[in-house]
């Protein structure tokens, strides 16, 4: 999978894709990860992005074109692709998001700063407008971060153990995963429940089946 960021600010997802999961899914040759400062592709003398909002308002907006022509440069159209846009208004993301993603052949980011992007951009480059909680938060560079790690660890080869993506929380619609334990057994006085330590592994899977939850509506 291809995953492309267009950000103003490369340096913050560059720290993140050269780190753990994601530095191993790129060594496994999974994941092909490239940051692109939107700011290159600005015509302004002196690399402007940005415009006060026409009809007035405070703050100020990400104009349409710097991003259009960075879409242009990495958008590949022979491959299966979708452009997501970082938005406080777009619609919340899931576990059952991350599923489908996978199934595109480039992932293309859109983080926008400021007061906001050009609605011009979500009308005609971005192919939907995704929010990762119902709050606001400075830039779109932290939620392209977080769907692009929710969506890379579930590619086959990125985990360790395949099946580890399978058995966690949010692997089915309202499912949270049973309590874990390991070494020391005994710690301050707090212990290990005697059943994970029997050796009985169907009593231990009755356990965890037992210490798992499903929201209730």
């Amino acid at each position: 999978m291809k995953i492309d960021f267009l950000t103003l600010f490369p340096d913050m997802i560059r720290s993140y894709v050269e780190e753990a999961i994601m530095q191993r899914a790129q060594y496994a040759g999974v994941c092909d990860f490239s940051v692109h400062d939107i700011r290159d592709f600005s015509r302004d003398t002196h690399k402007n992005v940005d415009a006060p909002p026409y009809g007035g308002g405070a703050g100020m907006v990400m104009q349409v074109e710097p991003i259009h022509l960075a879409h242009q440069s990495v958008h590949d159209g022979g491959k299966k692709s979708r452009t997501i846009l970082l938005s406080a208004k777009g619609a919340a993301f899931t576990q059952r998001d991350a599923e489908r993603l996978t199934q595109y052949d480039q992932l293309i980011f859109i983080c926008g700063r400021y007061e906001g992007v050009d609605e011009r951009v979500a009308e005609h480059i971005a192919d939907e407008e995704i929010a990762i909680g119902p709050y606001v938060l400075t830039g779109g560079e932290l939620g392209a971060m977080v769907i692009a790690d929710s969506v890379v660890r579930l590619l086959p080869g990125v985990l360790g153990n395949d099946q580890s993506a399978v058995l966690e929380s949010h692997a089915r619609d309202g499912y949270r995963e049973h309590p874990h334990y390991t070494k020391p057994q005994m710690y301050n006085d707090w212990g290990v429940p005697d059943v994970l330590c029997s050796g009985d592994h169907a009593a231990i899977e009755q356990w965890r089946h037992e210490h798992s939850a499903t929201d209730q509506k």
